[in-house]
């Protein structure tokens, strides 16, 4: 049994998969620069604009500029291992392929199933987001909807209780109608996005520079205390704990450049324009986060993002301290709605293409492989989870759920870190389009930075993450082994 848990699929078999073409495959349209914009896509939106503020009201002040840099840190090591996985093994399935390959069957089912944390929650989760900020747009025109239909039965106001979020299931339903029409739609869609939002981002840096107010930036890191939230849950805050607290919360604005390696069997030449969508997508926000958080920081006071400006901060700072420049207050707010659009977006496409590759492996039911005869996407799979993110978005509220897809992307970071440095062992041989320098270092600095990101989330949300990879192990042995193709056809390679 244990060898049956632990067999792996063979690169040449992978490396057949993605060179296959032709009916009930993926079509390959996306050059680098379309998988740069993906990337950019996927990582600025909720975490930019609502993390950062987060980070410097509880957990680290200015030194949020710190903390930025360390999760970058963490993730451009996952980055460069993402990266000859990537250019190595180009196939739809990201961390899942790259495990199954390495680590074996079950390592890879249980990195498929977290997946769903960073990908089908996390959409519905920016969702809810998106709904916020798409009534706050209508309310502008005297057309703001009643609360009870953008909220979901367990939220209340003012004696008045949500019903269902409608906007929120609608940005979904018509994400995914995009991305089943796709993949080169949907991109051109996400490109246009990304320099919507990029544009507002560079604008607010250079116009905010000049509203830096000195004294918000001394102490540039503030003295360790601890800071109690209105929720009544305590934070180291300021100093060394302080930083790597508010890098395990602005973790969540770097979500997001790992979703380009699931587009790999869409990308014309992968080995080439992988590495360059991942680590180009995530050198460049990763500036863009720097920079931003320098400048929010410096305009506004801690105390207020820890009151009227906790919740659309962005806006907030600009109104109160950036006279005359209403209009970008308001522009600020287009470009977070469409940047949380194209999260969304990216989001559905990733999930999409991981449950794919899991039932082209028979791990998952058929149903989830099935490609559109016309527009050769998986119709079916984007369909089933725009119905499980719908009914999340529609009547769940959002909690705490950003910090379980943290958590959960961290532990697929770490798994692809260890991987890479198992697969440059067992298969030398393997053409590589891209290779990882320093080599075992970089994984083991890999390995550290995110397991000390997963150790900052807390108890709380290693208990939900076992809990939800428990789920999984239920479904894998009811219905993934058996049904396993590489049980069936024997072409395991047991280790």
């Amino acid at each position: 049994m244990s060898d049956s848990l632990f067999r792996t699929k063979s690169i040449d078999r992978l490396l057949a998969e993605a060179a296959s073409s032709g009916e009930g495959t993926l079509k390959r349209t996306l050059g680098p620069f379309a998988l740069v914009a993906l990337g950019i896509g996927a990582i600025i939106g909720a975490g930019l604009f609502v993390r950062t503020a987060a980070a410097i009201a509880d957990r680290a002040g200015p030194s949020v500029v710190i903390a930025f840099i360390v999760a970058g840190i963490g993730c451009a090591f996952a980055g460069l291992c993402y990266a000859e996985f990537a250019s190595m093994i180009p196939i739809a399935g990201s961390a899942y392929t790259y495990s199954y390959a390495t680590m074996g069957e079950l390592v890879a089912w249980i990195i498929g199933w977290d997946l769903v944390l960073e990908y089908a929650v996390g959409a519905a989760t920016v969702a809810i987001a998106w709904s916020e900020y798409a009534n706050r747009v209508l309310d502008w025109f005297g057309l703001k909807i009643p609360f009870q239909w953008t909220h979901g039965p367990f939220e209340s106001a003012a004696g008045v209780s949500g019903i269902i979020n409608i906007p929120a299931v609608f940005i979904l339903i018509l994400l995914t109608l995009l991305l089943i029409r796709g993949t080169q739609e949907s991109a051109t869609v996400n490109s246009i996005i990304v320099v919507l939002k990029v544009s507002i981002v560079l604008i607010v840096i250079a116009i905010g520079w000049g509203f830096i107010n000195p004294a918000n930036h001394t102490p540039f890191i503030p003295a360790a205390t601890t800071y109690t939230t209105p929720e009544g849950i305590s934070h180291p805050f300021g100093g060394l704990m302080g930083i790597l607290g508010a890098a395990g919360v602005v973790f969540f604005a770097f979500i997001g450049f790992d979703a380009v390696s699931t587009a790999a069997q869409e990308a014309k030449n992968p080995s080439r324009d992988m590495p360059i969508g991942i680590l180009g997508s995530l050198v460049i926000c990763t500036l863009l986060y720097v920079l931003f958080s320098y400048v929010l920081s410096g305009i506004a006071t801690i105390q207020d993002f820890r009151s009227t400006g906790r919740e659309a901060s962005v806006a907030f700072a600009i109104t109160k301290y950036m006279t005359g420049y209403e209009w970008l207050s308001k522009s600020v707010t287009i470009a977070i709605l469409a940047g949380f659009s194209s999260v969304i977006l990216v989001m559905l496409l990733g999930q999409s293409r991981v449950f794919y590759t899991m039932s082209h492996d028979g791990l998952v039911p058929k149903i989830f492989s099935d490609v559109h005869p016309r527009f050769r996407t998986p119709y079916k799979s984007n369909m089933l989870f725009f119905v499980f993110t719908g009914l999340f978005a529609a009547f769940i509220p959002e909690d705490v759920v950003g910090e379980m897809t943290s958590i959960g992307t961290l532990f697929a970071f770490i798994l692809v870190c260890i991987g890479v440095w198992i697969m440059r062992n067992r298969r030398p041989d393997v053409k590589r389009g891209f290779v990882v320098p320093a080599l075992p270092l970089v994984s083991i600095a890999g390995v550290l930075v995110c397991g000390s990101m997963i150790y900052g989330l807390g108890w709380t949300n290693w208990l939900r993450l076992i809990v939800w990879l428990v789920i999984g192990l239920v479904f894998y042995f009811s219905y993934g082994r058996s049904h396993s193709l590489l049980a069936s056809k024997n072409e395991a390679t047991v280790r």
